[in-house]
Formats: structure tokens, sequence, C-alpha cells
């Protein structure tokens, strides 16, 4: 009655002979082909990116996706099978790097920016290839010929045309920002790259004490955990009702907190007590006046009611070109901006003898400078969560730059709406989309890399004309130059073609920036479906009932899908 069962099966075997039957059968095509023409049930995929082979979370995410088009299609649905690969970003270059033996934006650019697209482009045809082969030895069931590719022209136009409508409705801009920066890469990170992206360290951080003017023996304690950035110094900030103390300790004057004064150990004695409000306007002596860059510098100490003292000393060292919040204070108290690091972390010219240095390196000269001038107060381990780069986990630092966005407001009580109207399993999806809109800045979109979306905008240097292209065939009709030698719409083929400026008629060059790769992963929804092209299959096939992806996906893929 019952064939006999093997007490070693071989898993594997089995596998294949499953593979194989549903090959020679045309299983697959049967079922598709079975359904053509029913309800239909829209599945959009979550482009895996194409850099390396899968690993187990990438089957476990597939298998979810396959089970719940397998199920469809026994009810009958008609559906689309698509699969997707994400082509673009640091991901891939990184890898590239790696393959090259490059470690630098440098050393990408002597080594031919077109070499490194071709090899960009490599790895990704290696391992789409590679990973297709996986997912149906896996058992997936999808039009894998018919995969689509972020890299694609047609998926860089759809970014073109949505980047078009951005700037219609005013929202687009250019605008100087204290963006997280990683010096390896050469770039900025986005604010929902960002999160997520910290890590425990344990760091030296520094008490100083700086000289106030005009006063004799009496300073300013100050703590930082970023020593780098004392090189940019250019005020302090107080509470104006916190409670300060003006203490003795060693035949010296120091003002902090009332909260914070354990640090000073036992051996002190306390001699005033005043209100912050009464620190406010004094000038005193930065902890690098010597430096170039700081000459023209009037030190000051202003107010600022975010100041505490649950660590520190209650006095915060403001560097307005290193620190976010100490940029916008700059602009209310018109204190001077110093951007002391280009984009590879190495100190400009003007910063002393940390010019031409790494910013990793600066912390042991920092302590040493401040130990010569007599400002060093103490050093301490201080264990904290800081950012790494998400890509290739080197720690990052701020920096003040020009960078490309798309601004938030508007278009956010439209998103928290429309995203009140998916369904979440678990439900905390959607609770964790709401918190993520109420509070998500406008989006920073460019990237100063390589291979990437291409920013479309020509800047006209004549008369300032900011010139947006939205799509290929209208850059060919605008080009003057470089047109015949683009193989592709990437660099640094696209970076030679010059187009007229639309107001004076200049020739003008595209923007070096590339974009953020959430563009590419955002506008799928559009791109794979035709929507400039056949409107009426768009409708068809959108919006999906169904998309799944790890959590970290709420503020990325969907999040950059709902916004587009």
């Amino acid at each position: 009655m019952y064939r006999k069962v093997e007490t070693k099966p071989d898993f594997i075997a089995k596998e294949r002979d499953i593979l194989k039957f549903w090959e020679e059968k045309n299983i697959f095509g049967k079922l598709v082909e079975k359904n053509k023409g029913n309800d239909k049930y829209s599945f959009f995929d979550g482009p895996i990116t194409a850099n390396n082979p899968m690993g187990v979370h990438h089957a476990w995410g597939r298998t979810y996706k396959d089970i719940f088009q397998r199920y469809k299609a026994m009810k009958g649905f008609e559906q689309r099978y698509q699969n997707g690969f994400d082509c673009q970003g640091l991901w891939v270059e990184v890898e590239v790097e790696k393959d090259l033996g490059l470690n630098s934006k440098r050393e990408i650019e002597e080594h031919g920016l077109e070499k490194f697209s071709r090899s960009c482009r490599a790895r990704v045809e290696k391992y789409s290839n590679i990973i297709s082969e996986q997912s149906a030895r896996l058992g997936q069931w999808m039009h894998w010929d018919n995969s689509y590719y972020t890299m694609s022209d047609t998926n860089i136009e759809y970014i073109w045309y949505f980047l078009k409508k951005c700037h219609e409705n005013g929202w687009l801009y250019r605008g100087d920002r204290l963006m997280p920066w990683c010096v390896r890469c050469g770039t900025s990170l986005s604010q929902h790259e960002l999160i997520d992206s910290y890590k425990e360290m344990t760091h030296k951080s520094v008490f100083i004490k700086l000289p106030i003017s005009g006063r004799d023996n009496e300073y300013m304690l100050v703590w930082t955990t970023t020593p780098w950035t004392l090189s940019s110094n250019t005020a302090l900030a107080v509470h104006p009702e916190l409670g300060y103390v003006k203490v003795e300790q060693n035949g010296e004057y120091y003002y902090l907190s009332s909260g914070t004064i354990e640090l000073l150990g036992d051996d002190y004695n306390v001699v005033d007590t005043v209100k912050g409000k009464k620190l406010i306007g004094l000038e005193y002596t930065g902890p690098v006046d010597e430096f170039d860059a700081q000459k023209d510098v009037v030190h000051k100490i202003i107010s600022w009611e975010e100041v505490g003292e649950e660590e520190g000393t209650g006095v915060v060292h403001v560097a307005p070109g290193c620190g976010a919040e100490d940029y916008e204070l700059s602009k209310v108290n018109e204190l001077s901006v110093l951007v002391p690091l280009d984009e590879n972390g190495i100190y400009k010219d003007g910063f002393g003898f940390l010019s031409g240095r790494n910013v990793f390196d600066a912390a042991e000269l920092m302590f040493e400078h401040l130990k010569k001038k007599g400002f060093l107060y103490k050093i301490e381990n201080y264990k904290h969560r800081y950012p790494v780069c998400w890509r290739c986990s080197s720690e990052l630092v701020f920096m003040l730059v020009s960078e490309w966005f798309i601004s938030s407001d508007e278009i956010r009580e439209r998103m928290i709406e429309a995203n009140k109207t998916v369904t979440w399993h678990p439900p905390y999806g959607g609770k964790r989309m709401e918190d993520w809109l109420n509070n998500m800045g406008d989006w920073c979109i460019s990237r100063k890399r390589y291979w990437g979306l291409p920013l479309p905008f020509y800047i006209c240097e004549s008369c300032g004309e900011f010139n947006l292209i939205g799509t290929r065939k209208e850059l060919e009709e605008r080009a003057v130059e470089g047109i015949e030698q683009l193989e592709e719409l990437h660099k640094p083929w696209i970076d030679n073609v010059k187009i007229t400026c639309q107001k004076c008629g200049s020739v003008v060059e595209r923007v070096k920036e590339v974009g953020d790769c959430w563009l590419d992963a955002g506008i799928i929804p559009f791109s794979t479906l035709g929507y400039l092209e056949n409107n009426d299959y768009w409708k068809e096939w959108f919006p999906a009932e169904f998309v799944t992806e790890m959590r970290e996906q709420i503020r990325l893929w969907f999040y950059s899908q709902l916004f587009m």
C-alpha cells in the first residue's frame, strides 16, 4: 500500500528533481497562462542589492514573497512576478573599491571614472545573475528574465521626471546644512540613512578651562566629547536661568553649573553663585586663537535654553561648522562659522598644527596642545552611542556642506493621511511610519560620489538660471556638446554633455552630484509599470496590494515610495 520511505533521503537531489520537473513540464508557465485575464493581485518586489550572493536573511524574505504569490496564484489571481535589483549607490561602490584595491575618492579618480563605472556595472551584472540562480534554486517563481534594474536609463529618466515635478511645486532647493559625513566615502548621509547607524563606543572626552577676557585668573570650564571640533570653536553657551557657581581650586577660579560641581572632586571652594544670564556677553580666549582661521573670531558667551547639566559642565562648546545645533545658534547669534575639514576628513589650511592631518588624529594632538597652553583640566573616557557609516562602518563627522534637498513641509500631511490607508502587519509598523513622518526633515537627495543617478541639474554661471532636464529626449534636444558619446546616463559620460541655458543661451555643465539610492528604489511603482508610456497599464496594477521587507525599510523603501 505504501512505498518504502528512504531512511537517509538526499534532499538536495529531490529538490533538483522537482526543479527539473517544473522546467520540463513548464509548470510555472502553465500557471501564469491559466490565471491570465482573471482578477489581478499586485505585488511589488523590493529590490535586492546586486552586490553579493544572497544570505540566509535574503532567503527568509524571498520565502515570504513566494508564499503569498503562490497562495494568490492558487486562488486564480493574475500576477506580474517581477523581480527587482538595486544597482547603484555606495554599497556597490565600496565593494568595487575593495576589488580594485582602492580606498578613497582620489584613488578612484586616478584609476579613471570610466573604468570604475564599468566595474560597478560588471559587479551588478555578475551578482544579479548569481542571485537569480540562487532564488530559482530556492524554489521561488518569478519571471527572472523580466527583472527590473534601478541602473537602467528608464528608471533614471523616471526619477528625472519626479524631480522636475518637485521643482514645479517649489520643493527643490540647494542649501548649506550640517550633515553627517563619511570621510572615507567622501559623502553625506540623509536623515533616513542615519537612523539605526549608531554604535556604542568609547571616546576620550576633555574638560578645558578657557580664560575669561578682562578677568584675572577666571575661566569657563567646558566639556566636549569631540575634541577635533575645538579647532572651530567660536562661542560658549549657557542656560540663562540655570544656576552657575564660581569655585576656587588650586589658585584658579572656574565657572560651571551647580549641578555638575562633583566633577571637581572634593578640593574646591564655592566663591559665588550666579544665574547663567550674568555670564552672557562675556568674551573669552578660544582654545586655538593662534590659528589663522581664528584670527577674526570674537569669542563670546551666548544664551541657549537647551543647555542642561545631566553631563558635562553646563557650559557648551559651540562650533557652528561642526554641529547642527551649533549652526542654528550661529544664525541667531551672528557667530563666525569655521569649516575645518575637506571632504576626505583632512584639516584645511589655516588650522595650524592640524592642517594636513586626518580628523581621527586630531584628539591626541589637541590634548597635547591644550596641555602646553595650560588649558587642559582633565581627560576622561566617555562611553556613548556614536554614528557610523551604514555602508563602510567608518565613524562619521558632521560637516557644513552644500547639498540638494526636497522640502517635506507641503507633502507631510498628505503622506500621513495616505499612510492611514495602509494595512500594516504587525500594526506597530504603521505607528513607526507615522512617527517617522511626523519627525522627518527635508530629504537630502545628493551624494558626492560616482556610480549613481546623475542629478539632472544645470546651473548657468552667466545668469544664475536653474535648468532641470526631465527626459533623455529633452537632454538630446538641448545638448550642444558630448551627446554623441553618451553611452548611458551615468558618470563620466553624462558629465561631458553640455546644454544651452533656457534663459540666456550660455553653455552650461551639469552639477557633479549623484542622487540618493532611495530615489532609485522609490520610483519603481511608476518606472516598472510604464506610468508615462501606458497609464492604463499602470492603473491596472497600482497600488500594490502587498509588499514585504525588513522593518528598516519603513524609513527607507516604504518611505521613498510613499513620498513619490
